[in-house]
């Protein structure tokens, strides 16, 4: 969107092209979210824990909500992670966040753009 100019060429909406620029900025975002939807991840959080479900949506402050959650305790042996805690539907603070990956199998069975 341009800004609408008078005929002395002074702008009648000063920062109309500044909010188009960051509109399409917030359009990319959202699609790429909306991409992963319905994605496996594996969200790693401040206390060692790993949790890995399927992403359903988050907010403003990145809390995630995962759906079909598991829990993965963090191991003092290198080798093995343990037996997963099934969880279901989690949410994880945003500000407990330390990763996220998503799960590439999860991404081939769709087109990335």
């Amino acid at each position: 969107m341009a800004a609408v100019k008078e005929e002395n060429g002074t702008a009648l909406h000063p920062g109309a092209e500044d909010r188009s620029e960051e509109y399409s900025a917030y359009s990319l975002a959202r699609q790429k979210l909306e991409h992963l939807l319905n994605k496996s991840m594996r969200i790693r959080m401040t206390d060692g824990r790993t949790l890995v479900g399927l992403f359903l949506c988050t907010d403003r402050d990145c809390n995630v909500i995962l759906g079909s959650a598991q829990e993965f305790l963090k191991s003092t042996d290198s080798f093995s992670q343990g037996e997963p805690r099934v969880l279901g539907l989690a949410m994880i603070p945003g500000h407990h966040v330390v990763s996220i990956e998503v799960e590439t199998d999860s991404l081939q069975s769709s087109p990335c753009f």
